[in-house]
């Protein structure tokens, strides 16, 4: 391919038909390869059955794909999807509403699902074991049960915190599959594929400087695909080459490695602001004006990953490889105690 530039022409026709960058069949979804040939094979088994597949659930860091598999699994299964979140359903009633409205074989979707209400859980337990909906009648003495029959349907969940689901809850789940971060190889697909569809002219080499620092994440990678499209459109010809990524990345404050503002910020407090003694998440999140169960659920994990910082029995510290990254020197002895104790 001439100078490996990817082409972004597109059919006017194509243009309407992809009005999102989101796959729609397993074929077209990137990455995860082990949790496409696990779906594919529940899939493929349930169609033959012609039975409605199992309820599944979906965990792992945020943005990497659950609410679409999610809609792909409704796509392949030829039926209808229904999206909604566990802090939206905030009475019985809600649920009972939902359910009773789905036709057979039907994908309902939970994100969140972890952030249920224990009653609104206690209606759900039937309803995916039994497809029954108890329904109770009056007050008081008066008062009574009856038992609606459901439609079989699949309960598809999702969640970044599957620690935080009940032991009753997750173990209807039939499937469970975890998505992993991406790699380099699977965003660089990604960002040429959102660039096809968004007419975004790209070289290869700018989609794998893009991917590099998209924290594994395909949400974090289309996130800055438009902003550096953006920065090409004003600054440069429109073409995202490598030098307009790497310029277009560094105006955003997104390093070599995927860490932007505030995970700089969040290290530089650990090891300025408190001396890198232990530090725990709510002094973090104080220190650095951002919301701790933030800090818990998007940036903790990559830094964790690349193995900047580390949680102990005395909270958090930061690693050596997370003192170089910003230039410190750390003391190698006492964060070999502060891990042991």
């Amino acid at each position: 391919m001439d100078e490996r530039l990817i082409s972004s022409s597109m059919r006017e026709e194509d243009v309407k038909t992809e009005y999102s960058l989101r796959p729609r069949m397993l074929s077209e979804y990137i990455g995860q390869h082990a949790v496409k040939d696990h779906m594919r094979i529940y899939i493929d088994a349930a169609l033959k059955r012609a039975e409605p597949l199992d309820h599944a659930i979906f965990y792992g860091p945020p943005g990497l794909g659950k609410t679409t598999l999610a809609g792909i699994v409704a796509n392949e299964m030829g039926v209808s999807l229904r999206v909604t979140s566990g802090p939206a359903i905030t009475h019985a009633g809600d649920l009972a509403a939902l359910l009773t409205n789905l036709a057979p074989g039907d994908v309902l979707f939970i994100d969140e699902i972890h952030r249920l209400n224990a009653n609104v859980e206690e209606v759900l337990y039937p309803a995916m074991e039994d497809f029954a909906l108890d329904i109770i009648i009056g007050k008081g003495p008066s008062a009574r049960s009856i038992r609606l029959d459901l439609p079989k349907f699949t309960l598809i969940g999702a969640t970044t915190r599957m620690g935080l689901l009940t032991s009753p809850l997750r173990d209807r789940f039939g499937i469970k599959e975890q998505l992993a971060m991406y790699d380099s190889e699977s965003l660089k697909e990604i960002i040429i594929r959102s660039a096809r569809i968004l007419g975004i002219e790209i070289a290869e080499e700018g989609a794998v400087e893009i991917g590099s620092r998209a924290r594994g994440t395909p949400r974090v990678a289309n996130r800055l695909l438009r902003r550096i499209r953006d920065y090409a459109e004003v600054r440069k010809s429109g073409f995202i080459d490598l030098e307009s990524a790497k310029e277009g990345l560094d105006m955003l404050g997104v390093d070599e490695l995927g860490l932007d503002e505030v995970d700089r910020r969040m290290l530089q407090t650990m090891i300025v602001k408190f001396c890198g003694r232990p530090v725990g998440l709510d002094t973090i999140a104080a220190a650095t004006g951002e919301d701790a169960a933030t800090i818990e659920d998007v940036y903790e994990p990559y830094l964790l990953r690349l193995g900047f910082i580390a949680r102990t029995p005395r909270r958090r510290i930061v690693m050596p490889a997370g003192y170089a990254h910003l230039g410190y020197q750390s003391d190698t002895q006492q964060l070999k105690l502060e891990v042991e104790e």
